[in-house]
């Protein structure tokens, strides 16, 4: 199903919720991205960590924070959120690997706009 807004993310991720999973997170590049579980759902918005200069790498950015936050013990609320601030800081920058950003870094972004 095509996701384009946050009403397609959402009737995507009731699509998954129906299926029995606990939780669905759809991105939605610079739109940001929705988490859905049967608690409801929440929008997180985009950061702005400067100006946009190649977003190759964004989505695995997103994931790999998202992942890492998780691994900390975050909840998928927290993760997500930083998710947001990796992605932003990612395509600020040029290239894929090159562009992932400390975590100092995405601590700093996430605490600018706590």
């Amino acid at each position: 199903m095509p996701v384009e807004t946050i009403e397609d993310a959402r009737r995507a991720g009731d699509f998954f919720l129906a299926k029995g999973v606990g939780c669905a997170l759809i991105t939605l590049g610079d739109k940001g991205a929705l988490l859905l579980s049967a608690e409801g759902s929440e929008h997180i918005p985009v950061f702005r960590a400067g100006a946009v200069k190649e977003t190759a790498g964004a989505g695995d950015a997103f994931n790999g924070g998202f992942a890492a936050a998780l691994a900390e013990g975050a909840t998928a609320r927290e993760a997500a959120r930083f998710g947001a601030a990796v992605a932003a800081i990612s395509v600020t920058r040029a290239g894929t690997a090159p562009s992932m950003p400390t975590r100092a870094e995405v601590d700093a972004l996430l605490g600018r706009v706590a």
